[in-house]
């Protein structure tokens, strides 16, 4: 009898692979991804199938978008907003401005003032000034949140906005905040604070989705004021980790209209989280005399393309004089490196900036492997020096710059929630340019001969650490 249940067993999970491997073929992104997955769902279906329902599924199933077709009530709302928002819309911005437009399923917005935070006590002064302001409501979504000396400040001011009256709706990703305690959440609750996780794995059917993130980091006031970028919630975020020292990191500060992409993308997840839909206010509010054009890029694995990796890309191509890019993970696909080295060849000074300080080992070994191809065709890596480097910005020519929470991995362009925004605008670019250029000052450069002398042990595990890209 134990032999015949055995025997069902492995029967079982036989097919159980073929499946696997049916749904592999069909639905992978690439034909190598195809292949590997193919090839040890058939062979090793004890190990391959479990390992391929947890990191080989390719799309967030189940996330209902406002720009998608399938929940007409959010759909009636984005309209109204859109024909709202249309006085507002820049025109005639030329085909790169609307391909990014394409890709944000997006608006490009005028009147927006966009301000650069550079580093913790900024950005958090700037929040907790905005959140202190608001009248109705308050929107905050954080990947990390820690019950320490800087999330109990956050905690006092979003308890104090819910007792004077404003709606406070706060939303954590729960596997990265996932040593956030009850305590915390409870007391934010008990203060009137309306609190959820994203649970990518809400539901039985959707009880596999664990390898997916959502790594935004967004706040909204009252649909006027709003924050992105790399900051999360913590104490290292302002430097006060021994182990990764001064944090550099950047954060972005918009007012205008261009706030309501930001807060879309916040009620598309909220949505998800709790199947409730937010009254919020979707009139755009004034115009900045700066007049930054602003298009806000959500990007995530509910998306039909991948449009994190292709707005990069696209950028890439679009650079003729410089293309700065900083990212503290810095294993992008190959067609982000490609176009890096296409760049580079045809004489536009690219420059990737990273962390000298590993903070994932793997990320960190797996950049060797493909490093030197990228030094030979004239990119310029530079290790950042004084900390830990956490900025996702990128810089084309001097006519626009991004900033947001993408980093240049493939988790981040397939796997993560994300959102950046895109600024073409030659005044907010001069501003970041004059940023990077303090942050490069910081930094040493890496020669090929550093990397090719390396011992053939340390190639070898890094090469070892790059197969594992596809999950990292």
């Amino acid at each position: 009898m134990a032999s015949w249940l055995l025997g069902v067993g492995f029967m079982t999970l036989h097919l159980l692979g073929i499946l696997s491997a049916i749904m592999a073929l069909m639905s992978s992104r690439t034909s190598q991804g195809a292949v590997a997955w193919i090839i040890s769902l058939l062979t090793f279906p004890y190990l391959a199938v479990p390992a391929y329902w947890l990191f080989g599924r390719p799309r967030f199933y189940g996330y209902v978008s406002a720009r998608g077709e399938r929940d007409t009530v959010l759909r009636r709302v984005l309209a109204r907003y859109r024909a709202d928002s249309m006085p507002y819309v820049a025109q005639n911005q030329g085909p790169d401005v609307h391909t990014v437009e394409q890709l944000a399923m997006m608006p490009l917005t005028r009147g927006n003032r966009a301000s650069l935070l550079i580093d913790g006590e900024a950005t958090f002064e700037s929040l907790f000034a905005g959140i202190d302001s608001a009248q109705d409501y308050v929107l905050l979504q954080f990947f990390i949140v820690r019950d320490d000396a800087l999330g109990q400040r956050l905690q006092q001011h979003l308890k104090s906005a819910a007792q004077r009256g404003v709606r406070v709706y706060f939303l954590y990703d729960e596997v990265g905040s996932r040593k956030l305690g009850d305590g915390f959440l409870s007391e934010l609750s008990d203060a009137g604070v309306d609190v959820s996780a994203f649970r990518s794995s809400r539901g039985f059917k959707h009880r596999f989705q664990l390898n997916f993130r959502n790594h935004r980091k967004v706040a909204v006031v009252d649909g006027y004021q709003g924050w992105l970028g790399g900051f999360n919630v913590g104490v290292e975020y302002l430097g006060q980790n021994k182990r990764h020292g001064p944090w550099r990191d950047t954060h972005l500060k918009l007012e205008g209209p261009s706030v309501l992409g930001l807060q879309e993308a916040f009620w598309e997840d909220w949505h998800w989280a709790t199947d409730s839909v937010l009254s919020l206010t979707w009139k755009p509010k004034g115009v900045h005399q700066e007049n930054h054009h602003v298009v806000v890029v959500p990007s995530g694995p509910a998306d039909r393309q991948d449009t994190a990796s292709l707005l990069v890309q696209h950028m890439i191509h679009n650079a003729k004089e410089r293309l700065w890019v900083t990212s503290p993970y810095f294993v992008p696909d190959q067609g982000v490196q490609d176009a890096l080295r296409l760049a580079a060849m045809r004489g536009v000074d690219v420059r990737v900036m990273m962390p000298e300080r590993p903070d994932h080992l793997l990320v960190f070994l797996s950049a060797f492997s493909f490093l030197p191809d990228m030094l030979r065709a004239g990119v310029k890596i530079y290790r950042y020096l004084p900390g830990f480097l956490h900025q996702k910005v990128i810089l084309i020519d001097s006519e626009a710059a991004t900033v947001g929470t993408v980093n240049l991995d493939n988790r981040s362009f397939r796997l993560n929630f994300e959102v950046t925004a895109f600024v073409p605008s030659r005044t907010f670019a001069s501003d970041v340019h004059a940023m990077l250029e303090k942050d490069f000052a910081q930094c040493r450069r890496v020669t090929l001969d550093e990397i090719s002398q390396r011992p053939l042990w340390k190639k070898v595990i890094s090469r070892a650490a790059y197969l594992t890209s596809p999950i990292q």
